[in-house]
């Protein structure tokens, strides 16, 4: 929930500055948002469905909406930031990520953290760190899940040692 934070004080960056100083603002929300996907892609998604009340249709949902940003991050990657087109895309993406984190909090972390051992809480926060410290860095649109978010990208061996890396810390979950 930090980094939903954190994702929205970068949009307001972005927002709120142009040229040079834009670009590297939307080149780190990419990353961010690439980042955090991932990892909530290979750990957070994956708990969820099998822990929580309607955990397949809660996720399923949140990977569809997880798609869409990608393809508009995707689309907008080489867009010059100062166009005239660069921030109504930027403002409709804002829409989405929001409300995609809004859903995230009240449908799967509310339940994920009532119903969870702290133990467990603990244990995912490692597996998370451990995702995103190999997660791809740009969005890769089809890449919604654990196992294809791990064939993705130019080094599919650093994907490999994430996996491991996280299924290490998840026990083997």
């Amino acid at each position: 929930m930090r980094q939903h934070g954190e994702i929205r004080n970068l949009f307001d960056e972005v927002e709120a500055t142009e040229g040079d100083t834009r670009r590297d603002a939307f080149h780190r929300l990419v990353r961010l948002l690439a980042v955090h996907e991932t990892a909530e892609e290979e750990v957070v998604h994956p708990y969820a469905r099998r822990s929580i009340d309607g955990g397949e249709a809660v996720v399923e949902d949140r990977l569809a909406e997880e798609r869409k940003a990608k393809e508009t991050l995707k689309d907008m990657e080489d867009m010059d930031p100062d166009s005239p087109e660069f921030m109504p895309r930027l403002a409709a993406l804002r829409h989405d990520v929001e409300s995609h984190a809004r859903a995230e909090e009240r449908y799967e972390f509310v339940q994920i953290s009532r119903n969870t051992e702290p133990e467990r809480l603990r244990t995912m926060a490692k597996a998370l760190r451990a995702a995103e410290a190999t997660a791809p860095t740009r969005p890769h649109p089809g890449a919604e899940t654990a196992a294809e978010n791990l064939a993705v990208g130019p080094l599919v061996a650093v994907a490999d040692r994430a996996r491991d890396a996280v299924r290490k810390v998840m026990g083997g979950h």
